[in-house]
């Protein structure tokens, strides 16, 4: 994408030091957005920032822990207090459980709740009262992941981003088809995220679109004869 596609947009990325966060926030901040990296590891997330800086990028580090509301909402308020504006959300609503469902016990999944679906809702809830303009895409549990409690978090949030848009809000979602890796291999999910992201792209809302992506090659010949293979 072209470095100056998003030059003005202000974008929170949730998460936004580690995971897909990362790669996604350092994208973004590539095509001329100022990203805001949101977690609650003030080393790592000021860390990132630098890396951002120091490629010509805008980006500043905010710890806050999404899965609390009114910790998001002081977040908010911050960074509306320091741009004036917040133009877009990608929230990574993709923790996992590493527990088999069986011997899921009830913290870990208040724990996958919390940091999903609650904070998915509660952030929501916050454009429809105070951000009406400001649009929000879910990176949701990811597809290689089969237990059975990713089945209704994934259904929770596609309710909400498809009923979502008849109240006019611009939700989207994104479902990875695996864990992230490095970011030359989770190019194909930043792409998507970028595309809507963009502000011709504002009638894009209600969507959920799973995204395949490579296979990480798990020992260096392999990945030598895929780049053999692609030369």
């Amino acid at each position: 994408m072209e470095p100056s596609r998003l030059r003005g947009q202000i974008i929170a990325v949730t998460s936004g030091d580690q995971g897909y966060g990362r790669s996604i926030s350092a994208a973004l901040a590539r095509a001329g957005a100022s990203v805001v990296l949101i977690g609650i590891n003030p080393e790592t997330l000021s860390a990132h920032a630098s890396s951002i800086e120091q490629l010509g990028g805008t980006a500043i580090p905010l710890k806050a822990d999404v899965s609390v509301p009114l910790d998001w909402a002081s977040a908010q308020a911050r960074m509306l207090e320091i741009f004036g504006a917040l133009h877009g959300i990608v929230h990574l609503a993709d923790k996992r459980s590493h527990s088999n469902f069986t011997l899921l016990s009830e913290g870990e999944w208040m724990e996958l709740f919390n940091c999903n679906i609650k904070s998915s809702v509660s952030m929501t809830q916050n454009i429809q009262r105070r951000l009406p303009g400001t649009w929000l895409t879910i990176v949701g549990p990811h597809l290689d992941e089969i237990g059975l409690q990713a089945f209704p978090q994934r259904g929770a949030l596609r309710g909400l981003v498809e009923r979502a848009a008849s109240d006019e809000l611009r939700l989207n979602m994104v479902l990875p088809g695996r864990a992230s890796s490095e970011e030359k291999y989770d190019a194909p999910l930043c792409e998507v995220v970028l595309t809507l992201a963009l502000p011709e792209m504002q009638h894009l809302r209600g969507n959920v679109l799973e995204v395949p992506l490579p296979a990480v090659p798990k020992y260096r010949d392999q990945e030598r004869e895929v780049l053999v293979r692609n030369s």
